[in-house]
């Protein structure tokens, strides 16, 4: 597991499976105080965190709250999901007083499918012999408008709908930071990957998200995608661009569609193919 800080509000946690992120954000104005207490005030700051998805191995997830100790941050009281696939979802096994918040549509993701997130987890244990202290559990979740905002002390996380990788999830604006929490997209590593789904056209709804994220994305300083290394603004936008490219190829040609420079081994073909299908 890696940390980076991005900005003095903002840890980039990143675990040794899948270059997935976890990211740590506290209310700006928290880091200024000093022993707990507003300069000249005697008063506690308002010192609330987010949790935003979830490394996925155990001992980086028990490592987390000791992390974000050292960082001098406050314990998360909130905990964030992009999306409701297992891997975004593991927060509450670092934390487990604090509460799940999703977009509303992974919620009714989440309760039209109860119990799969937890089902996929145990079999991605079992197939890689991995041992866990607790079983998950997602407790109650609080379903969050998106578009939308969350409050994090006197400041707001900016809530933008992100789908097409799946039918539901949210990307996350921090404002103050500039950092962009993309979930799934924007990955500087892999292709797009299409979701399933028994309505709609997702490819359509994959080049709506990354166009709703242009201006966060021309505005950021930093970008978390859900895999892969965080990249910079201009780097992002081209990540962006090349995303759209191949997916506007892909609606006219199909499997003989181009791959973005970069993304073109046996594994992202792989992907393509799937990609292929589903469209």
């Amino acid at each position: 597991m890696r940390a980076v800080s991005l900005h003095r509000d903002v840890i980039v946690v990143t675990s040794q499976l899948f270059q997935a992120h976890c990211t740590i954000v506290r209310a700006p104005g928290a880091a200024q105080a000093g022993d707990g207490e507003q300069a000249g005030t005697g008063q506690a700051p308002s010192a609330e965190a987010f949790a935003i998805d979830s490394p996925v191995l155990p001992e980086e997830l028990e490592l987390l709250s000791t992390l974000v100790g050292q960082a001098g941050f406050p314990v998360p009281r909130g905990l964030l999901a992009t999306h409701a696939d297992w891997d975004h979802l593991l927060g509450p096994l670092a934390f487990a007083d604090a509460t799940l918040g999703c977009a509303e549509s992974s919620a009714a993701r989440l309760h039209a499918q109860p119990g799969a997130a937890q089902r996929e987890l145990r079999r991605f244990d079992e197939e890689l012999h991995i041992e866990r202290p607790r079983s998950l559990s997602l407790g109650s979740l609080q379903a969050l408008a998106v578009p939308g905002r969350c409050d994090i002390g006197d400041a707001e996380l900016e809530l933008h709908p992100a789908t097409g990788h799946t039918a539901d999830g949210m990307a996350v604006w921090i404002s103050w930071a500039r950092v962009l929490v993309a979930g799934d997209y924007l990955s500087p590593v892999e292709l797009p990957m299409l979701g399933e789904t028994e309505g709609g056209n997702m490819l359509d709804a994959y080049l709506a998200t990354l166009e709703r994220l242009r201006p966060l994305v021309r505005a950021a300083e930093h970008v978390v995608p859900g895999h892969g290394p965080v990249i910079d603004g201009p780097g992002a936008l081209r990540v962006l661009d090349e995303d759209a490219a191949y997916l506007r190829d892909l609606s006219v040609r199909g499997a003989e569609a181009e791959l973005p420079r970069g993304r073109r081994s046996q594994v992202q073909r792989e992907l393509h193919a799937q990609n292929t299908e589903r469209v």
